[in-house]
């Protein structure tokens, strides 16, 4: 798996709480740091980026 990355929104309050995410071709995954055996796969992310942009979403 890519280098998981932690989102800049995340630990605003200071308690060690975050979201990261790791990066592979068109697919991202997602995870709780406090739970990090539990991933969340997200396939079409690339699909998904491109939407955003075009500003369909």
């Amino acid at each position: 798996m890519d280098v998981w990355r932690k989102s800049s929104r995340s630990n605003n309050g200071g308690n060690g709480n975050c979201v990261e995410v790791a990066l592979t071709g068109s697919a991202a995954f997602v995870r709780d740091s406090k739970n990090p055996e539990q991933i969340v796969a997200v396939p079409g992310w690339g699909d998904f980026l491109e939407a955003v942009k075009r500003g369909d979403l």
